[in-house]
This record gives C-alpha cells, sequence and structure tokens, in this order.
C-alpha cells in the first residue's frame, strides 16, 4: 500500500507515535488510508451540508474495509462574492484548492481520496488535483438545491439577480423584490439552475469521475446521503484494482465530457475548467474541439437560465446518464472509457431511459442541432471568445452594433442602470481577464442587469472576463488575448462596429488593419490593480483565458 511510506518498518515508528497521538489503532492503520477532501463551510450554501456527506463517506469507507481521514479545502460562493472585489478571489481559489489538496495527499501517502466538492471552482480545483496526485479517486458533490417558487412559477439565483435590474427599470416593486429574495434559495444546495457549480458536477459524472446521479441528486433528498455511502465503498474497490484517475482521464473520456456539455447547455466556465483538468492529465485539449463537437451533438436540454426546466426536473428524467444514452442513438460517445464504477460507459448507461422528453429532447427533436456552447474567432478575439450559443436569444446570433467601452465592471453596471445602454449596444467590458482582473470576475450583475431592463434580446456584452452559468444572451466571454496584456479588446474605441456571427463562429470589429496598427502602437499597459498578496502572485503566473487560466512559471 502506498501508505506503508507512513506506517510500516521501523524508520516509521516515529510516524507511528503520532498516529497514536490521533487515537487511531493498530488494526486502522492495517487498512488502506483514504483522504476524504471535505469543502464544508458555513458560509456557501452549497456547502452548509457537506458535513453530513462527509460522515457518510466516511462510513462508507470504514464499511468496506478503509480508514477514512478528514481534511478541508475552501470555498468561495460566487453569488456572495458577486459584484465586488470578493469576485476576484472565485476563480483563483481554483489553484488553491487544487494545490493544497496535492500538498495534503503528497505528505501523508494516502492510498485513494474520495473528494467532496459542490460550488463552481471546487470540482474543477479537486478534479485538478486528483489527476496530478493520480491515486484511486471518487467524486461525490453535495448536490443541487431545489427550485424556488415565485407566483406559481420556478425560480432560481438568475431570477434574482434579474429582479434587481427590473426595479431599477421599473417594472417590479421592491416588494416583490423582497417577495423573490426570500423564495427564491429554498433550500442548500448548488444554485437550482445548470449554472457552473451544477455543469461541473454533471460533468465529473460524464468524464467517469463520478457515481450515477452525482450532478442531479437534490441536496436535500436522503438519496444523496446513500451515494455518498456507496462513493466511501467503491474507493476501496477502485484501491483494490488500482483504477486511478488517469485511467479514467483519458482523451477520449475528455472528448464524451465536452459532448455531453454541448448537450446539456452547460456553463461557459467549463471552457475554462475542462483544459485546466485535461492539462494535469497529461491530455493537450485544444478549443477547436469544442466547436467540431458542437457541430455533430445536439443540444438535449435548456435548463435555467436557458429555459424553465430545473436540475431537479434532469433528476427526474433520467438525469445525466439518461442524456448520454440519448446521444449512443447518434453514436456520438466512447463507451469503452473506464470509470470510477469499475464499469465502463457503455455499461453504465446501458438502461438508463429518458423518462420525460419536455426536459431531455430526444435527439431527433433537439433544441437545435449543434450543441449549447460555442467558441469565437476574428479580430476582436485572434485566441478565441467563448458564448452559450443556448441562452442566446435567436434574434441575437447575428448582430451589429455600435461598442460602449467600458475598463471595469462598475462601470458598466452604472451605464446599464442609468439608461445609458440603447437597443442595439454591443457593451464591452475589459480588463477584467486573468490578469488584467486579476482574477477574471464573472459578470453576472451587467447580463442581469441587461435582462432585467428588457434589454436581453437587442444588447450583446462582450468582455475578457467571464460569466456565471447563471448569465443568459448574447454574452461572449474569455475573449484573448485580454486586454491586459495588448489584446484586441484593449483597441476598441466608443462606436466602433462590432460584428458577432455565432453559427459562423466569428467575433469581429470593423476596424482597418491600419487603423489597428496605429492604436496599437499608441497603446500602454495598464498599472496592475492589485500589487500585494495572493492576488499579485497569480496575475503574475496565470495565462490567457484560452488556455483555462492555468498558472505557468513565466519562462526566461
Amino acid at each position: 500500500m502506498r501508505s506503508d511510506s507512513v506506517k510500516v518498518g521501523d524508520a516509521q515508528a516515529p510516524h507511528r507515535s503520532l498516529f497514536n497521538a490521533l487515537g487511531m489503532t493498530a488494526e486502522e492503520r492495517r487498512r488502506p488510508l483514504i483522504g476524504i477532501v471535505s469543502s464544508y463551510n458555513e458560509i456557501v450554501p452549497g456547502h452548509m451540508n457537506l458535513d453530513k456527506i462527509a460522515e457518510a463517506v466516511k462510513l462508507g469507507v470504514a464499511m468496506a474495509g478503509g480508514t477514512p481521514v478528514l481534511f478541508p479545502a475552501i470555498a468561495v460562493c460566487d453569488g456572495i462574492a458577486m459584484g465586488h472585489i470578493g469576485m476576484k478571489y472565485s476563480l483563483v481559489t481554483r489553484d488553491l484548492i487544487a494545490d493544497s489538496t496535492e500538498c495534503m495527499a503528497m505528505a501523508h501517502g494516502f492510498d485513494g481520496l474520495v473528494c467532496i466538492p459542490n460550488c463552481d471552482k471546487n470540482v474543477p480545483g479537486l478534479l485538478m488535483a486528483a489527476a496530478r496526485v493520480n491515486i484511486p479517486t471518487v467524486f461525490v458533490s453535495g448536490g443541487p438545491m431545489l427550485a424556488g417558487h415565485v407566483k406559481g412559477r420556478k425560480r432560481s439565483l438568475s431570477s434574482m439577480f434579474e429582479a434587481v435590474g427590473s426595479v431599477a427599470a421599473g417594472t417590479m416593486t421592491h416588494e416583490e423584490l423582497e417577495e423573490f429574495e426570500e423564495k427564491v434559495c429554498p433550500t442548500c444546495g448548488s444554485c437550482s439552475g445548470m449554472y457552473t457549480a451544477n455543469s461541473m458536477n454533471c460533468l465529473t459524472e460524464a468524464i467517469g469521475m463520478g457515481l450515477k446521479g452525482n450532478g442531479t441528486i437534490p441536496a436535500v433528498y436522503s438519496e444523496r446521503i446513500r451515494l455518498a455511502k456507496h462513493a466511501g465503498m467503491k474507493v476501496m474497490e477502485l484501491v483494490e484494482k488500482n483504477i486511478r484517475p488517469r485511467d479514467i482521464m483519458t482523451p477520449e473520456a475528455f472528448r464524451n465530457a465536452l459532448i455531453v456539455d454541448m448537450a446539456l447547455g452547460c456553463s461557459t466556465n467549463t471552457m475554462l475548467h475542462i483544459p485546466a483538468i485535461a492539462r494535469e492529465a497529461g491530455v493537450d485539449l485544444n478549443l477547436d474541439l469544442a466547436n467540431e463537437l458542437s457541430a455533430i451533438t445536439p443540444n438535449l436540454c435548456h435548463l435555467a437560465p436557458a429555459g424553465p426546466t430545473y436540475m431537479e426536473d434532469l433528476n427526474e428524467a433520467g438525469g445525466v446518464y439518461a442524456v448520454m444514452n440519448e446521444l449512443t442513438k447518434k453514436n456520438l460517445l466512447n463507451l469503452d472509457c473506464m470509470t470510477v464504477t469499475g464499469k465502463t460507459v457503455g455499461e453504465n448507461i446501458k438502461n438508463c431511459k429518458n423518462l420525460d422528453p419536455e426536459v431531455i429532447r430526444p435527439v431527433e427533436n433537439p433544441y437545435s442541432a449543434t450543441g449549447g456552447i460555442a467558441i469565437l474567432r476574428g479580430n476582436l478575439a485572434p485566441d478565441s471568445g467563448v458564448v452559450k450559443r443556448s441562452a442566446v436569444a435567436p434574434e441575437m446570433l447575428v448582430h451589429e452594433g455600435p461598442a460602449r467601452v467600458f475598463d471595469c465592471e462598475e462601470d458598466a453596471i452604472d451605464a446599464i442602470k442609468g439608461g445609458r445602454i440603447k437597443a442595439g449596444d454591443v457593451v464591452v467590458i475589459r480588463y477584467e481577464g486573468p490578469k488584467g482582473g486579476p482574477g477574471m470576475r464573472e459578470m453576472l450583475n451587467p447580463t442581469s442587469a441587461i435582462a432585467g431592463m428588457g434589454l436581453g434580446s437587442t444588447v450583446a456584452l462582450i468582455t475578457d472576463g467571464r460569466f456565471s452559468g447563471a448569465s443568459r444572451g448574447a454574452s461572449i466571454g474569455h475573449v484573448s488575448p485580454e486586454a491586459a496584456v495588448g489584446g484586441p479588446i484593449a483597441l476598441v474605441e466608443e462606436g466602433d462596429i462590432i460584428s458577432i456571427d455565432i453559427p459562423n463562429n466569428r467575433l469581429d470589429m470593423k476596424v482597418s488593419e491600419e487603423e489597428l496598427a496605429a492604436r496599437r502602437a499608441k497603446w500602454q499597459p495598464r498599472e496592475p490593480k492589485v500589487t500585494t498578496g495572493y492576488l499579485a502572485r497569480y496575475r503574475e503566473l496565470v495565462t490567457s483565458g484560452n488556455r483555462g487560466a492555468v498558472l505557468e512559471i513565466p519562462r526566461k
């Protein structure tokens, strides 16, 4: 066993004395040591139940003959962090989570891991760590929140942010806003739409690192506790068979994940996280693959914010495995990929039927013949930009309009709520990228304000920052190269005509090459917004959005 390095032999007598100090018996030491990575805390609604999940996992490990050892991972609530300096600290935690988990796993000689994430950065951060450490690992999330109910309709957090814009537009009263506030987030769990947290938890199933239902069983269901116990049992089987993350997270598995991503209509943040996870697994994943797969993958689901269905509905319809089974009708998935069940994808999904064709469209009747996410390129985004195509109004798939340029999120929100943005405009928010932010803030506040002001089908938003999975509309993010490194988005001027052509994967500004060259010659880098602490170190090491905003030591 890997843990023999800290348990067996005369040289390990000091180590055993410290295990004795923990109250661990010799019988416990003789069993495989399983690290339980819990993201539990009392500030993130999606994590407040993870103590119960962790206890269930520990019981499952012990039942199957292992010794569970609990340790923590941090987590930021993107909703609470939204719209202020806190959002600079969201994406950056992904690497802290991966690094700290690597440190704990390597320092203590664990034989296996069970990772318990739930919200946005914890899932990819722990997947990155699992690929890096490469010891048998199973994922079990805390599960999604139930949808809220306001005036007879299901609602979610995106409804809450858009309600703020409606108040600013005078179309909603403060009393109605208070009703939304009381009702849209009724339980613990990751917010109830197909936002980033739920996207990544569903893709953990698709890539083979989570058990059936990991992405969709609601947080408050007892079924979630049973799933956690099974995850604890299953990791012991993986230890026995020596099935490790890199046996599962293969190029073919990442291809499967991208196809399921397109079918589900996941958050654009997956286009940051999947390449970052693949890199840790030793897989070179070019974003061009996303467009290739989108061209052949039907979009089968329109969960909030793209449509009126929620994670609980997807769960009742058969969950991720049912979506995957639909995709086999077009022979889109590699069914031979190994998974944490100890079985192949094909074996896992064989009998998983689509129980609700209104929630999961059959492949014969998709929402669209192409996938939910598109990668755009052009003279405004030479390296790439990303849009959640499934959440764009049909009339905005092709659009031209004048640029309204802002150098930070706050200025854009003031203009939107102040009524200075008109139908047809293209809002450009720059210097919010990985380096420019630093931290690549999500732009849920401005997109929600645009929707709440009634401009969601007439105004586009382009940024080198990123979007919450709760954003909808013609919201194009991750524009690379970013403004802070002199990317073309830094050269846009007020009134420039911006051309968006999502069906043809294009994003351009109608400015001549000669004029762009003249602007480039005059451009000067901005002084960093942050010069101390973790964000300053992050800014020095982080790469562009098109590379997953991963950290790299600068070459000398």
